[in-house]
């Protein structure tokens, strides 16, 4: 690979040279993510002469690719069917349905295999590079980049976009230069705040809040089980938001896909409530309140002169039993045919609706996504060009789209990268 992420190519010198065109550059890109070097690359790969340029604020391309799912990269998810996939993004369902048409998982799959990088999907729906390596992604969109001439200028921002009668003027905190095109691919933030130069431009910015994070419960009483899991079934109290799936017991708190996914549906009700709200778990999510009723009835007689903890079933982990036991207030001495019906019902409403109040969030992991951005209604979701200003387009997590976890994400980069790229290219 000639050109490495530590030595590329210093582009913020004489970038006007002696160019008598009218602009600078056909494209300049924004943002240095998966979204935006997709559309860059989606540009060059149509338009081999265009003159396109990426301008990353930081020091690091593809920070978020190098990061995804504990550094393999959840490039997509094995989920086929487009109206389906759709269905995973809590905000931008039918934008993302329309971009799947163009550029869809199947797309993402054979884009990167056909480069050499073979792709593997997980029992969970979840698909990652063979390699387990996010660096097997990195490499080959940078050998793209390479074989294509992509320029590329680190520790850059953006200050300031200036429409003409044909065209932008940008200026950053290094040059100013003209361009046909300008994809912004910056990313979320987490304030409106961040927005401003954007909306100095006149685009509606819908309120930013945090998806996609896990729930804090201080001092929680299953503190000592951490790194535990368990499939269960979580529900949002005063509020519709019910998940099932994989939850993990950390010591802030509980983690894994059922809560990252509550988060990300109820990410603007869970804002409002300030992080403030009490979850049930219900560890048996297999079996209804009634069935859980009539089974540890049926334990009640059949194990009579065993004690309610010790281990006859493998329904659940010894060491979660014990603990949700231990909350329905059974001693460790207590056997089937001792068990008061108090206690009795006490442990089928720990085993159903375990209560936990929760009190904040945490960043899941350094996969910082939010909710909200430049409004849909802003953009032609066949194209991903803006409606008010012709020449600007948007792509990635800017947008007002995002997706539960599982590489929806991702794969609303890929896609709406590809189609503004396809879109830029017959402009150039």
């Amino acid at each position: 690979m000639r050109l490495a992420i530590e030595m590329l190519i210093d582009v913020n010198k004489n970038l006007m040279g002696n160019n008598t065109d009218k602009y600078t550059f056909d494209l300049v890109v924004i943002g240095g993510g998966a979204a935006g070097f997709f559309g860059a690359l989606q540009t060059l790969s149509r338009k081999p002469k265009a003159r396109v340029l990426l301008i990353e604020k930081s020091t690091k391309l593809l920070a978020k690719v190098k990061v995804s799912g504990g550094g393999r990269c959840n490039v997509t998810n094995s989920l086929s069917d487009k109206k389906e996939f759709s269905k995973r993004y809590p905000r931008g369902e039918k934008h993302v349905f329309r971009l799947l048409h163009q550029f869809g998982q199947d797309d993402t799959v054979r884009w990167f295999e056909e480069r050499g990088v073979a792709i593997k999907a997980e029992e969970d729906g979840r698909m990652f590079p063979v390699s387990d390596s996010s660096q097997s992604i990195i490499d080959c969109l940078m050998n793209e980049a390479d074989s294509l001439g992509l320029k590329i200028s680190l520790q850059e921002s953006v200050e300031q976009i200036t429409p003409l009668e044909s065209g932008f003027t940008l200026v950053t905190d290094k040059q100013t230069l003209t361009c046909k095109n300008i994809l912004i691919a910056s990313g979320g933030h987490p304030k409106k705040e961040g927005f401003k130069w954007l909306m100095d431009l006149g685009f509606e910015v819908v309120d930013p809040v945090p998806s996609l994070f896990t729930f804090n419960i201080p001092n929680h009483p299953l503190k000592d089980l951490m790194g535990l899991a368990a499939t269960v079934r979580i529900r949002v109290d005063g509020s519709k938001l019910q998940e099932t799936g994989p939850m993990l017991i950390t010591h802030w708190g509980f983690s894994g896909p059922a809560v990252l996914r509550c988060s990300a549906w109820g990410a603007r009700e869970l804002e409002q409530k300030n992080y403030q709200t009490t979850i049930r778990i219900h560890w048996l999510p297999e079996l209804t309140e009634e069935e859980v009723r009539e089974w540890l009835g049926k334990l009640r007689i059949s194990s009579a002169k065993k004690q309610v903890h010790s281990r006859i079933f493998d329904a659940l982990p010894q060491r979660l039993w014990d603990a949700l036991c231990d909350r329905a207030g059974i001693s460790t001495e207590t056997k089937w045919a001792d068990i008061s019906s108090k206690a009795f019902n006490a442990l089928i409403s720990t085993l159903c609706a375990d209560a936990y109040p929760i009190n904040g969030k945490t960043t899941f992991k350094e996969e910082f996504v939010t909710c909200g951005g430049i409004s849909l209604k802003e953009i032609d979701s066949q194209t991903c060009m803006s409606r008010k200003l012709p020449g600007i387009f948007f792509a990635g997590e800017i947008l007002d789209v995002d997706g539960i976890t599982g590489g929806f994400n991702f794969q609303h980069a890929w896609s709406s990268g590809f189609v503004a790229g396809n879109a830029i290219a017959e402009r150039c």
